[in-house]
């Protein structure tokens, strides 16, 4: 139970990582935000504009990155993978290309070669917040545990204000069934960002693997008058109650 709720944190970061990488693929190439709106079919078409331009500029970064963004966009990964390709063979230590290669690789599980590029990263740019998580969370998804715990320590001592990073370590210590120090670590992160109800029930998780039920039980009312359905967590409700 305990890892398949873990599990399940893995899975909301990588979700929740997914969308903020692919914004910042927009951001990033000066695609104009509002592209987020569009429907596939625009998006599509946008594409195609910008394989032509890039076919008569074929060494303009700037094309390629912003059809690759949009690939993105459209989760076409093969595509995406394939102008960092582009990009990469001309300018090998692009730190951009190289980071959103590295996403379209884990999102095709590719993971090794994620791994490569995030690492190529770090060695460019030591410390990077966004590549040091991002490398903990594939290598928690390829069972190297140790490793990903290593990364996410070094994640929050460069970085000991984010409450993403002591959420990330909170997850594989869950996985791993260190169940006080993902409890310690939840709370570091709702202490950064209180607002985040995600936080507050993978906290409660936690307390019901630990068999805390009332403390357990005080989160959930906590996060009812923050204004969650109470009908989102029955469940968590029924777990407390039958102990």
């Amino acid at each position: 139970n305990t890892k398949k709720l873990a599990n399940k944190h893995i899975l909301h970061t990588t979700n929740s990582y997914m969308k903020r990488i692919i914004l910042l693929a927009l951001l990033t190439t000066n695609v104009v935000v509002n592209t987020i709106a569009q429907t596939k079919k625009e998006l599509r078409d946008s594409i195609v504009v910008l394989a032509r331009e890039a076919d008569l500029h074929p060494d303009s970064i700037e094309l390629r990155l912003r059809k690759a963004a949009l690939n993105l966009q459209l989760e076409q990964w093969q595509y995406a993978k394939e102008e960092y390709d582009n990009i990469l063979t001309l300018f090998p230590n692009n730190a951009t290309a190289l980071y959103f290669r590295a996403f379209a690789y884990e999102r095709m599980h590719r993971y090794d070669l994620a791994k490569n590029d995030y690492e190529h990263i770090l060695n460019r740019i030591p410390g990077n917040f966004e590549a040091l998580l991002a490398l903990a969370l594939v290598n928690q998804k390829m069972k190297r545990h140790t490793e990903a715990l290593d990364q996410a320590n070094r994640l929050i001592s460069l970085h000991p204000n984010k409450a993403l990073a002591y959420a990330a370590r909170a997850g594989i210590e869950h996985e791993r069934g260190l169940l006080e120090l993902a409890l310690y670590d939840y709370e570091e992160a709702i202490k950064r960002d209180n607002k985040n109800t995600e936080y507050y029930i993978f906290k409660v998780e936690v307390l019901i693997d630990l068999k805390r039920y009332d403390e357990a039980m005080h989160e959930l009312n906590q996060l009812t008058r923050m204004g969650v359905p109470r009908t989102e967590l029955g469940e968590l409700y029924k777990k407390c109650k039958k102990r």
